[in-house]
């Protein structure tokens, strides 16, 4: 199942690229839709007693990481009409090493390796996006959108952790993809970005993603989360940009630039690093507690 989600997250960007004709908008909202118009129902039926249990501070936690949800998406899918894929998907992938440097900056104790990571990481993103920016701006200005998005996936992460352990995995999604399409959609009223009138090529892409990457990918990675160590996943998880560029170059001939190859096994490098030390570290601490 871990090598399903691996595989079903890399076609993200294929699917979005594919999608072209339609609004960064639409496909992140559709996306999140899609999955939000099964799993509410589900998690209304067969958890109901549960949301009901949930006090106010819950269901604004859960809203709360809907609505980083939807920056994340509102910020990344946009980044793959403006930078490679490559370049997009490995920025975006950094992730985890937010996650760890918004923690530090929280009050969350850290190790000497975890900053080691966090450094390479962030050398690795200077690497690609500057040597987008030799390319042209545009390429630089995807590459920020990707890492700003990168961000966004972060705080999600961070704000819906103390939620998720306590709730069923269908309850949490439901409501953070729910909030995140609600918001995507009030993003598309108010800038006007239509609803309809797409092509049958681009609705059938649409249940795609929100098959593929948001059910067989996101959702499987939650549901592993209870039965797989956190930094297993999330070391698997690096394997998506790899996947993405493997994809890209079959359906595109894209070949990244020589700064995406260099930049992106420093970032990967960087991601391992930190996320093994923040594994050590609740190694050592679990047996105290």
């Amino acid at each position: 199942m871990l090598a399903l989600g691996v595989v079903a997250v890399a076609f993200s960007s294929i699917f979005i690229r594919l999608a072209e004709d339609a609004p960064a908008l639409a496909i992140s909202f559709y996306r999140n839709a899609i999955a939000a118009a099964v799993l509410l129902p589900l998690a209304v039926a067969r958890h109901g007693d549960e949301l009901r249990a949930l006090s106010r501070r819950d269901w604004a936690i859960g809203g709360f990481a809907g609505a980083m949800l939807a920056v994340h998406f509102a910020l990344w899918v946009p980044s793959l009409a403006f930078t490679t894929v490559a370049a997009s998907t490995v920025l975006v992938t950094t992730q985890p090493v937010w996650v760890a440097l918004i923690g530090r900056a929280l009050g969350e104790s850290g190790t000497r390796r975890a900053a080691v990571g966090i450094a390479l990481s962030l050398i690795g993103a200077v690497v690609i996006s500057g040597g987008d920016f030799g390319l042209s701006r545009r390429a630089a200005f995807g590459d920020l959108l990707a890492l700003l998005g990168a961000i966004a996936a972060a705080a999600y992460f961070l704000s819906g952790r103390t939620l998720r352990t306590r709730v069923s995995l269908v309850t949490y999604v439901a409501i953070a993809y729910t909030t995140c399409a609600a918001l995507l959609g009030v993003a598309m009223a108010v800038s006007s970005t239509p609803f309809a009138g797409f092509e049958p090529k681009v609705w059938l892409l649409f249940v795609l993603m929100a098959i593929v990457p948001q059910f067989l990918g996101h959702t499987v990675f939650n549901y592993l989360l209870a039965e797989v160590p956190a930094s297993v996943v999330a070391i698997a998880v690096t394997g998506e940009p790899v996947g993405a560029t493997l994809l890209a170059f079959a359906f595109f001939g894209e070949v990244p630039r020589w700064t995406a190859f260099v930049g992106g096994a420093v970032i990967l490098a960087g991601i391992y690093v930190t996320i093994s030390a923040q594994a050590r570290r609740a190694a050592q601490v679990a047996p105290i507690e």
